[in-house]
């Protein structure tokens, strides 16, 4: 990859620009942030590690949105973080301005990027940054469902006493309380989940998965998880550049997948260098699907769609 550029060089898109760095994704990384200084440090941070790890990118940092011009890839993880007792839904309205700004920059100076959204709420934020941008919807991918599934297979790996290679899981729907995780379509070792856990045990897991983000909150009191979403991320560009192959999950519009139409929910996709490839709609319980379509009614709900 030519150019990766970051909007937002605080926890994750700091951690992001290092796991790229140290993997030689790009030639050039281009971290912006409006905080005086802070991207600038970063990429100097970064540059000044080159001579220990051999990495060969070029790391350029600064407060100008100028600075997406010629990137393939724009991570944007600006926006303000959650706080205890808040909830993702919380920050729709403050956050849906700094996306406008960052799609607006990326149009004129990226036309061709594509783009992945991190900031909060992830789904409402996807949303917001194809209306801004008008980029089609094989462009704007929303991390969140890399990071849900990475909870869930956490967590049943921990139930189960294995490890998380061991483990196929999905999770559905959106980036927030309406997450759906797949218990249907999960394996351990190949086999079905009741096979090593209770069904006790495996509520216990999909509950994890759904409040997993909120636990750091809790614990950080300040600030949100940072260096699990920069890895979810990583896995997302991995996909684009095809590194790795097969289905991710991912936040994508829907259209007409999965009976849906018209909004942003995590499901498992295949990537490409254009972004979007195909959506994999998998079969689903009853109950599933239920879920799925919930998660879509409240998205729509909260953006009055």
């Amino acid at each position: 990859m030519g150019k990766l550029a970051l909007i937002g060089a605080g926890g994750v898109g700091g951690n992001v620009a290092h796991l790229a760095a140290m993997q030689d994704i790009a030639d050039e990384i281009a971290l912006i942030d409006i905080a005086p200084g802070m991207a600038a440090a970063t990429a100097l941070d970064l540059n000044h590690t080159s001579g220990i790890t051999g990495a060969k990118v070029r790391c350029v940092g600064g407060e100008s949105l100028d600075l997406v011009a010629g990137a393939e890839v724009v991570v944007v993880t600006a926006g303000r973080a959650r706080r205890p007792g808040m909830s993702r839904a919380d920050l729709i309205d403050v956050n849906a301005r700094v996306i406008r700004q960052a799609a607006e920059a990326i149009r004129s100076a990226a036309p061709d990027a594509i783009v992945i959204v991190v900031t909060n709420p992830l789904d409402e934020m996807t949303v917001e940054m194809l209306r801004a941008s008008g980029f089609p919807r094989e462009r704007v991918l929303g991390m969140a469902g890399t990071l849900d599934s990475s909870r869930f297979r956490n967590a049943l790996a921990m139930a189960a006493g294995v490890t998380p290679a061991d483990v196929e899981a999905f999770t559905l729907g959106s980036h927030g309380d309406e997450m759906a995780p797949i218990p249907s379509r999960a394996r351990i070792k190949g086999r079905a989940l009741d096979t090593f856990l209770s069904p006790d045990q495996i509520a216990a897991c999909v509950q994890d998965a759904v409040t997993g983000g909120g636990q750091v909150v809790a614990l950080k009191k300040s600030g949100s998880a940072t260096i699990a979403p920069a890895h979810a991320s990583i896995e997302l560009i991995d996909h684009i550049r095809g590194a790795r192959t097969g289905p991710v999950p991912v936040s994508v519009m829907l259209q007409g997948e999965y009976s849906i139409d018209g909004v942003v929910l995590g499901v498992p996709a295949h990537l490409g260098a254009g972004g979007l490839v195909e959506v994999e709609e998998l079969r689903l319980t009853g109950q599933e699907q239920t879920a799925l379509q919930k998660a879509a009614d409240a998205i729509r709900s909260r953006l009055g769609l």
